[in-house]
């Protein structure tokens, strides 16, 4: 951790992210770029089209894996120092692959380097796999995430909570079917986030492949770079591009991260609550402090936290979703410097996840205050009650339970007098004379089993 790290991601959290900057720092956006020329490379001497691109060797092919392979932060170094005579980043990692193969056999291939590419053609590439390994972090805390509410879910499915909406007393629920609701919610925004394309184009300065046929206009352009892009890369191709791959596809995946995240920020303010309602104790952590000055507080910071770096993240997130897809005519450069970001925000998300995991894994129930909250909620039984009272024809039940209780505290003895009052059937009358607010919880239980 560098103590004058200008972003926190970088300083005070980096062992906490550390694993991003294989997926988003220049030395893993100058990688990728130089997989990508490879690669590519590697395709036109396959091609049989290409004549002049001779098939290589075993001992060729291996060379230049030996590239990909052993490429370091050295040697993106490298790539940095040719950067600063070139000015331009894409050309010095082609400057740099034609300096690694001088003297051997295949210098005489230099110039099918970049063989007609744009810069944005391995950008663009670079960009996607990118994101494809930064999903596949997230993803591995997502579905933790998940997996963690599940347990919690399944192990309180039956202990019984007062519901509030509006904050005010309401139907009694549980507290496993409450985190059901949400393993429910960031199941379906995850499986969307996971499953979305990630895709690439290949085809020149303005998308046709333009130079690709004023050299070989019998090669099947389309065919080759497909091969590369969905076979080699494993990304979808994009036939449909100008000089730039529009993105949109960038944009449906932050919105569907920002949407997860979202959902996620629901569940740590509702947890935040229920701390601060005394539903919820946190395990003590030995050598902690929750206050320089009230040594006995214990606050629920992970949630907090985590609702924090959400707000951060989903900012970056919602900036680029509607920023990248607009790009004047064929493309212009606002989206380079936006695309530099892709990591913060990613580092932010997975900040957030770790908090929140955290958090949970420090939660213990308050029983007591679970069931004091209950007992002293008898006015909730107002609904049962009122409800029955129609089945039997009673006139205005609603109104009459609504004098009773609406703005008042009522106890178990004030909801007896009233169900006795009125002519029920015996087994109903039998029924809500044995309700609690505790034993009112409808199908609560069945809800989590169905999971």
């Amino acid at each position: 951790m560098s103590i004058t790290a200008l972003n926190p991601l970088d300083g005070r959290y980096e062992s906490k992210v550390a694993e991003l900057q294989d997926a988003f720092s220049e030395y893993a956006l100058i990688r990728c770029r130089v997989l990508v020329e490879v690669l590519w490379l590697k395709a036109l001497c396959a091609e049989k089209g290409i004549p002049e691109c001779r098939a290589l060797t075993k001992k060729e092919s291996l060379q230049l894996d030996a590239i990909i392979v052993g490429f370091t932060p050295a040697e993106a170094e490298k790539v940095k120092a040719i950067e600063k005579t070139t000015n331009h980043d894409v050309k010095a990692v082609e400057y740099y692959l034609k300096e690694k193969i001088v003297g051997t056999s295949l210098e005489a291939l230099s110039e099918f380097l970049h063989f007609a590419c744009t810069s944005e053609d391995i950008n663009n590439l670079s960009h996607a796999l990118m994101l494809k390994q930064g999903r596949e972090i997230l993803a591995i805390e997502q579905n933790n995430l998940i997996a963690a509410l599940t347990a919690k879910a399944q192990q309180w499915k039956a202990v019984p909570l007062l519901a509030r909406t509006h904050g005010q007393t309401a139907s009694p629920t549980t507290v496993g079917k409450e985190l059901a609701v949400f393993v429910n919610r960031l199941s379906r925004a995850a499986k969307v986030f996971q499953t979305l394309e990630i895709r690439g184009k290949l085809n020149g300065a303005v998308g046709n492949y333009n130079a690709h046929l004023s050299a070989y206009p019998d090669v099947n352009w389309p065919a080759l770079t497909k091969g590369v892009i969905e076979g080699e890369l494993g990304l979808v191709q994009n036939p449909f591009t100008t000089q730039i791959e529009p993105h949109d596809y960038m944009a449906e995946l932050f919105d569907a991260l920002a949407r997860f995240n979202t959902i996620l920020l629901d569940l740590d303010r509702d947890i935040w609550t229920y701390i601060s309602f005394g539903c919820f104790k946190q395990k003590t952590v030995k050598g902690e402090v929750g206050s320089s000055t009230m040594p006995h507080k214990v606050n629920p910071i992970d949630f907090e936290n985590s609702e924090g770096n959400i707000g951060l993240a989903n900012a970056l997130l919602r900036h680029m979703s509607e920023k990248l897809p607009v790009s004047r005519l064929q493309r212009d450069l606002t989206d380079s410097t936006v695309l530099r970001n892709m990591g913060v925000a990613f580092g932010y998300t997975l900040l957030a996840y770790r908090s929140t995991l955290k958090g949970l894994g420090k939660l213990e129930l308050n029983e007591a205050k679970l069931a004091a909250d209950l007992n002293g909620a008898w006015e909730v039984l107002a609904e049962p009650i009122q409800t029955v009272m129609r089945k039997a024809g009673v006139e205005e039940p609603y109104e009459k339970l609504k004098e009773l209780t609406r703005g008042k505290t009522i106890d178990q003895a004030a909801i007896h007098d009233f169900i006795k009052r009125f002519d029920l059937d015996e087994e109903d009358k039998d029924c809500l004379l044995k309700m609690t607010p505790a034993s009112y919880i409808g199908r609560a239980v069945q809800i989590v089993e169905e999971l």
